[in-house]
C-alpha cells in the first residue's frame, strides 16, 4: 500500500519548523462530570505528538468528541478535559483554541495546541469544499493518525489530505495500514478468517469478501447457527436467520469452488435458557434439541478449529464463538484465543467483543496486531477503500 509516512516527512527536514495539523482519534468516554473514564486513545495519540515536537514543528492537533451539532457548541462537547490530559502525558502545555477554521491563532515551533471538536465546524461532516480549502491553509504538513475515521470522508480526514501541501500517515494509522496489507493484500498462506458474531446480515459482505480470497472460512456465534442451517442441521430454538440460509449456502459453495472451505461445527454446546447459570451440555451438532440454545461450539470443533489455526500463516480475527461472558460458553473463544496465541502465522484482530476476548484471556503480546478502528477494520474486511488510504496513496503518487 503506497503512502507518505510522517517518520519519512520528518526525516527528509520537512516538518522541521513548519505548521504540522495532526487529526487524531480523541474520542474517549466521559462521566456525566465530563471527566475521563479511560484514557488510551489519548495515550495512543501521543507518539505522533512527540514525534513533531521533536523536529521543531508548531504543532496543531484536533479530534471529534461525541456526536456534537455543527455550529452550536455546548460545554459537553468541549475537548478542554483532553487537552488537560494530554498536557499531562506531555509534561508540557496543550493551550484550547476555538473558532480556529480561519487561522486567527498563532502556534509556535516546539508548541502544541489543541483545536476545538472539529465536527462543531460546519461542513465538516459533508466535506464541504470551502471548509477543506481552509484547513488545507492552516498547515504545512497534515498527519492522518485516527484509524478509526479512516473510513468516513469528513472535512478533517480527507479535505484536508487533499488540499494540504503534504499529506502522511502518522505512525498509528501507517501500522493499521501496514497490518491489513500483510494481512489481506499479500497475505502469507494458508489465510484463516474468523468472522462470528450474532447476525449474518450485519456481516453478510464481510463473508462474501473474504470467501474470495481466504482459506478457511470460521464462523461463530449465530452466523454459525445459521451457516448450520444451511448445512441441513438443526438448531433447536437459538438464534439464527433462515432467510439468508440461500446466501450462506452461497458462501460455502464459493469456497468449495476454490478448494476451501467454511467448516461446520461438528459439536456444539447447549442450553435450555440463556442466562449465566443455566446448564450446559455438549451434544453432537446431528443431537440439538428442539428446546435446546446453541451458546459454543463444542470442544471437538474447537479442537479441530484451533489445529487450523495454528498451521495458518495468516489469521483475520473478527468476533467470539461463543457467548465467552458466561464461564459455562467461554471454552470455545478460549481455545481458538490460545490457538491463535500459540500460531506462528501473522494475526490481526479487530472489533469490541474480540478486544474484550483477547483482554479477557491475556494475549495482547501474542496477536501480531490489533487493530482499534471498529467500523473501519469491518469496511476493509469487507473489501472496501477507506477514503484515508485512498487519498493518501494518491497524495503520495
Amino acid at each position: 500500500m503506497k503512502f507518505i509516512r510522517f517518520s519519512d516527512v520528518i526525516a527528509n527536514g520537512k516538518a522541521t519548523g513548519k505548521r504540522v495539523f495532526i487529526r487524531a482519534d480523541l474520542n474517549v468516554p466521559q462521566d456525566d462530570n465530563g471527566n475521563i473514564t479511560e484514557d488510551t486513545r489519548i495515550r495512543a495519540s501521543i507518539p505522533a505528538v512527540k514525534m513533531a515536537l521533536d523536529a521543531g514543528a508548531a504543532v496543531m492537533v484536533t479530534s471529534h468528541l461525541g456526536r456534537p451539532t455543527e455550529g452550536e457548541f455546548k460545554p459537553e462537547d468541549s475537548l478542554a478535559p483532553v487537552a488537560a490530559r494530554m498536557s499531562e502525558l506531555l509534561g508540557a502545555p496543550v493551550r484550547l483554541v476555538a473558532d480556529w477554521v480561519d487561522g486567527n491563532f498563532t502556534v509556535t515551533p516546539g508548541e502544541v495546541v489543541m483545536l476545538e471538536n472539529c465536527r462543531l465546524n460546519k461542513g465538516e461532516k459533508k466535506n464541504k469544499p470551502e471548509l477543506a480549502d481552509k484547513l488545507g491553509k492552516l498547515c504545512d504538513v497534515f498527519v492522518h493518525d485516527a484509524f478509526g475515521t479512516a473510513h468516513r470522508a469528513e472535512g478533517t480526514t480527507y479535505g484536508i489530505a487533499e488540499t494540504a501541501p503534504i499529506a502522511c500517515a502518522g505512525p498509528l494509522l501507517a501500522a493499521e495500514m501496514d497490518a491489513i496489507g500483510k494481512a489481506l493484500a499479500n497475505p502469507k498462506r494458508p489465510l484463516v478468517a474468523i468472522v462470528a458474531g450474532s447476525k449474518v446480515s450485519t456481516k453478510l459482505t464481510i463473508l462474501q469478501s473474504l470467501s474470495k480470497n481466504v482459506d478457511n472460512l470460521i464462523v461463530g456465534g449465530g452466523i454459525a447457527n445459521t451457516f448450520m442451517l444451511a448445512a441441513g442441521l438443526k438448531i433447536g430454538k437459538s438464534l439464527a436467520e433462515p432467510d439468508l440460509v440461500g446466501d450462506a449456502k452461497a458462501v460455502i459453495e464459493a469456497m468449495k469452488a476454490r478448494g476451501a472451505e467454511v467448516p461446520i461445527p461438528t459439536d456444539v454446546v447447549c442450553a435450555k435458557a440463556f442466562s449465566v447459570d443455566a446448564q450446559a451440555t455438549v451434544k453432537a451438532a446431528a443431537d440439538v434439541a428442539d428446546d435446546d440454545l446453541i451458546l459454543d461450539i463444542g470442544p471437538d470443533t474447537a479442537a479441530k478449529l484451533a489445529a487450523q489455526l495454528k498451521a495458518a500463516g495468516t489469521i483475520v480475527w473478527n468476533g467470539p464463538v461463543g457467548v465467552f461472558e458466561f464461564a459455562a460458553f467461554e471454552q470455545g473463544t478460549r481455545t481458538i484465543a490460545q490457538a491463535i496465541a500459540d500460531s506462528e502465522g501473522f494475526s490481526i484482530a479487530g472489533g469490541g467483543d474480540t478486544l474484550a476476548a483477547i483482554a479477557k484471556y491475556g494475549i495482547e503480546k501474542n496477536v501480531g496486531y490489533i487493530s482499534t478502528g471498529g467500523g473501519a477494520f469491518l469496511e476493509v474486511l469487507e473489501g472496501k477503500t477507506l477514503p484515508a488510504f485512498e487519498v493518501l496513496a494518491r497524495r503520495a503518487g
